[in-house]
């Protein structure tokens, strides 16, 4: 068998696309510099510089490639490529601003911006100059909309997770070119991001935030981030804020296919859908559950507070946002282990937020079901599975079991690895689990309140794999190390 030959010239030009866009985010954090009056305007005017013509020169070099269409193949290598790319180019506002000054840490914290990880290994972030804050803010809502657009608009065109779209946007392709649809799905999702980012701005800044810090915020909840410009998250904030926040991470937390349908005034067919109301649910019950918890463990604690900070906290780990007002490891052990639970399930397909998913977990629990019944039944009736009033195909079943089968293979076996650097299973478990979930905050020492500066450089570049591999559905970045898949 041959080796199939990959287009070097095609990918690194649609990579110069991405560098230059890359770029052009910066220039707004260089504006805020500018405004500040900081001393790192110079060195972010070179940062700018040194992307903008690296990005420019490499797209001139590779114009002939600008009308080719990437195969299959070349378009799995360009989705994984891309985001590392990303991250390494995102590491120069850092490392030339002297913020970060190592390009380990930096290259956490970049990468972990871009997937909207959010973990985090500053211990003093109020100390960073605004401008840089504004750039790993912009980090995450980069990363954000990167997804939004990958998993409902490119991921069907690879034959990956079909079932993100319960109603496919983007299956009904047959009378029209492929890329022209995925345009039209990305410019309104595009529309829903940036709105759903300006109101929430314009809520927090009337709310009492400064505008700097309205922004930046929105653009983490936005993004399911939960990078914050403050020290200790959103704990110091008004009630008012708290709430505002809550609200735009559980909007953030829905299938953005769901936003489309509700942009067209079609409610009757957005609330239909079976994912959003278990997500809900979900949120419900675990919100209440924590909230009783908090309310009768913690006799100083109100019913408001210990509503507002549960459901905060549920909502922000089920989103996988990672925002936080309270140390959620100082809370009852019924409550903690409910955290625990969100992190594995994750947010609705289709959304800013990471982990398994509702929708895998509602597959499996439909699937499993039915097996029984059948096991159990006396007659010869074949039982199907139904989503949305939709029959699942079984390959479509065979996918999601074998996701979910892989996810928690590798947070098993990474829990393990990562024990190897920190011989404690509640952080090596807690870093595995909110890496690949891209959450942020997790167990141990790598908590709400902590960070991951502590960690050994091997553990960190193995954190940031493991937030590449979970922000892109695992097939994608895994496809690359089959042998097959190089092999025509």
């Amino acid at each position: 068998m041959k080796h199939f030959k990959i287009n070097i010239a095609l990918i690194l030009h649609i990579i110069s696309i991405v560098i230059t866009f890359e770029s052009l985010f910066m220039l707004f954090a260089l504006i805020v510099s500018f405004i500040y009056k900081e001393s790192v305007f110079t060195d972010l005017s070179h940062t700018f510089l040194i992307t903008f013509i690296f990005g420019v020169v490499l797209n001139l070099l590779t114009k002939k490639q600008r009308q080719v269409e990437p195969s299959l193949r070349e378009s799995f290598i360009i989705v994984t490529l891309a985001w590392v790319v990303m991250a390494l180019v995102g590491t120069l506002p850092y490392l030339l601003t002297g913020s970060i000054p190592t390009f380990t840490n930096a290259f956490f914290e970049s990468i972990s911006g871009f997937t909207t990880t959010g973990s985090s290994i500053l211990s003093d972030i109020e100390a960073l100059p605004k401008s840089v804050l504004f750039w790993r803010a912009e980090t995450h809502w980069i990363g954000g909309m990167g997804i939004i657009v990958l998993v409902v608009a490119i991921m069907p065109f690879l034959k990956i997770n079909g079932i993100y779209l319960f109603y496919s946007e983007v299956s009904s392709v047959a009378t029209e070119k492929v890329s022209t649809r995925i345009r039209k799905v990305a410019r309104r999702l595009w529309l829903i991001y940036m709105g759903l980012t300006f109101a929430e701005t314009i809520i927090l800044w009337i709310g009492g935030m400064s505008l700097f810090d309205a922004i930046c915020h929105s653009f983490a909840t936005i993004a399911t981030g939960g990078f914050s410009t403050k020290n200790d998250s959103l704990a110091s904030f008004s009630p008012f804020i708290q709430y505002t926040v809550t609200f735009f991470m559980l909007l953030s937390g829905i299938n953005f296919v769901v936003h489309v349908f509700w942009l067209r005034g079609d409610f009757k067919t957005a609330f239909k859908n079976e994912e959003l109301r278990l997500y809900l649910k979900i949120i419900l019950v675990a919100g209440t559950i924590i909230t009783l918890s908090l309310f009768f463990h913690h006799q100083d604690m109100g019913f408001e507070p210990a509503f507002r900070h549960a459901f905060f906290q549920v909502i922000s780990i089920i989103t996988a946002t990672g925002f936080a007002t309270a140390d959620y490891l100082q809370w009852p052990l019924q409550s903690i282990g409910i955290i625990a639970i969100l992190m594995l399930i994750g947010a609705s397909s289709g959304s800013t937020g990471g982990g398994v998913k509702v929708i895998r977990h509602l597959v499996v629990f439909r699937h499993i079901r039915t097996l029984y019944k059948e096991y159990f039944a006396s007659n010869t009736v074949v039982r199907v599975v139904h989503y949305n009033k939709n029959v699942v195909r079984p390959e479509l079943i065979n996918r999601v079991f074998t996701f979910v089968l892989f996810y928690y293979l590798i947070l098993i076996i990474g829990t393990m690895i990562m024990m190897l650097w920190t011989n404690d299973l509640k952080t090596s478990f807690g870093a595995v689990a909110t890496s690949m979930a891209g959450i942020g905050p997790g167990f141990g020492t790598v908590g709400p309140v902590s960070n991951f500066l502590h960690l050994p450089d091997g553990a960190k570049y193995f954190l940031t794999a493991l937030m590449v591999i979970g922000r892109l559905e695992i097939y994608s970045v895994l496809v690359l190390f089959t042998p097959s898949f190089w092999l025509d």
